[in-house]
């Protein structure tokens, strides 16, 4: 039968996963003839009867499984079931060698009627490949794709340990086995019960494994990972996670594949340590669909989408816009929906949530920022909140946070500075500071200089609110148009 362990086929992983979390091991190198067996006879009786026999349309649309005609012989599903589940565990192996994993192919024709090649799957088989008879893709115009017992097996346990999202599967994967194994087994644990359930009840329709959209799921479920992992003091390196969320059915097939970044999932994992923990998830709570509602209207449904999580896949090529709207809590200029939380972003009522230590590890994990830069930025946001608060200068901040080009921000910092010489004090500004955090050259601005700017606010605003004096002065910013800046967007 072969070795059975990862291939690096994500598809086929999430199978194996599902195929060892049935059998509940750590590793699909463990699964033994029986385990695989007991897996397939589950599946045999199970796909050919609802609610899976409609469900498995999403992702086996014409097979055994699915096939209308087969409505008035129900004897033809189960002898399908048997064909492709369970007869290829003990079957021969041919002359062709599965491309997903180096195995020969069944010696086995995937059809009742036995017309088909021995050993080859078709889109009824294997989710997105082409129908029998469609040469496009494949050597010498050979169709069909030979599969060996274990691609063909942990293909059709696939559905089980994905996530029914919107009438897709969503296929979570990562590189880290253990992650993939608890994402597979969360999932099959769900898709059991509520197997269990449809079945007592009598339904016909599978419910969906989650409210949320895919790409709230995944992170979602990470974040738990995660944390307890770091309970545990699991592994310190990021994990790759990658959702596939596809649809096999009909015309209407496609799949959407989106790739946390890297740094991104080492950003979640460093964010799990305690100093950053609770400034973290009070964003997240305030990320979730009609987080602000429920102060309007009463919620009547979960949150599908947390703004936070989807955002997350635009970085790091949208690090500024992220920064501007979640961490200085300034309000989105483009809104989802009328439940869209960014909407009620106000910096000036929600200074408890921003913290510069979180903002600083988002700089050094995502945007890769120089440390020196970071320090720069961080000692003139200093030297601000004190120049305001020595002088009460409650005007110099109104102008400050209004200051949306280059030229005014640098004059306001330069009659600052002025000022304080005059005063017989150090500049508030030194050259080398201010190239730092607004130049690249003396005279020419960064490309990111608003970057440099609102980072020097999110150390302001959190300097001015822990000493109070924000609080007192909030009719200073009552005018302050805080929306994001489109050209940032």
């Amino acid at each position: 039968m072969g070795n059975w362990d990862y291939t690096g086929h994500p598809l086929v992983d999430v199978g194996l996963a599902t195929l060892t979390a049935f059998a509940r091991k750590r590793h699909p190198r463990q699964l033994t003839q029986e385990d695989l067996r007991t897996a397939a006879q589950y599946m045999a009786a199970n796909y050919v009867v609802e609610p899976l026999k409609s469900f498995l349309t999403v992702a086996f649309p014409n097979s055994g499984f699915t096939q209308p005609a087969y409505n008035r012989a129900p004897q033809k599903r189960r002898i399908y079931a048997q064909k492709v589940l369970v007869a290829p565990l003990d079957a021969e192996t041919t002359r062709e060698f599965d491309p997903l994993t180096g195995q020969r192919a069944v010696h086995l024709p995937l059809d009742i009627k036995d017309q088909l090649p021995p050993g080859r799957a078709y889109r009824q088989h294997v989710p997105l490949l082409t129908r029998e008879g469609v040469i496009n893709f494949f050597p010498y115009g050979d169709a069909g794709l030979p599969v060996s017992a274990m691609t063909l097996l942990a293909i059709q346990a696939l559905p089980l340990g994905c996530a029914k999202v919107g009438g897709r599967l969503l296929a979570l994967h990562s590189d880290d086995p253990d992650l993939l194994l608890r994402f597979a087994r969360t999932f099959l644990q769900t898709n059991l019960q509520n197997i269990q359930a449809a079945q007592a009840a009598g339904d016909t329709k599978l419910p969906d494994t989650s409210p949320r959209r895919p790409r709230t799921l995944l992170v979602e479920h990470l974040e738990h990972a995660l944390r307890e992992r770091a309970r545990n003091k699991g592994a310190a390196f990021p994990p790759s996670v990658t959702g596939y969320y596809f649809t096999n059915r009909g015309k209407e097939a496609e799949i959407v594949i989106f790739p946390l970044p890297l740094e991104v999932s080492d950003f979640l994992r460093a964010v799990q340590h305690p100093a950053y923990r609770e400034a973290w998830n009070a964003l997240v709570q305030r990320g979730w669909e009609g987080a602000y509602a429920r102060k309007r209207t009463r919620r009547t449904s979960p949150p599908r989408y947390n703004r936070l999580y989807e955002e997350l896949f635009a970085l790091p090529d949208q690090a500024a816009a992220f920064i501007r709207r979640y961490f200085l809590r300034r309000r989105a200029r483009r809104i989802w929906d009328k439940r869209d939380p960014t909407q009620y972003y106000d910096p000036r009522q929600e200074a408890h949530l921003i913290s510069w230590p979180l903002t600083q590890l988002f700089l050094r994990k995502v945007v890769r920022m120089d440390q020196e830069r970071i320090e720069h930025i961080r000692a003139l946001g200093d030297a601000l909140a004190e120049y305001i608060i020595r002088h009460n200068d409650a005007r110099f901040l109104h102008q400050l946070l209004l200051s949306r080009a280059y030229a005014p921000l640098r004059m306001l910092l330069l009659r600052a500075s002025y000022r304080e010489i005059r005063r017989g004090r150090p500049p508030l500004v030194t050259l080398e500071r201010f190239l730092a955090v607004f130049e690249q050259d003396e005279g020419i601005p960064r490309s990111d200089w608003r970057l440099g700017r609102d980072l020097v606010f999110i150390r302001l605003f959190e300097q001015l609110h822990a000493n109070g004096w924000l609080q007192q002065h909030l009719e200073v910013l009552s005018d302050l148009d805080d929306t994001d800046e489109v050209t940032d967007e």
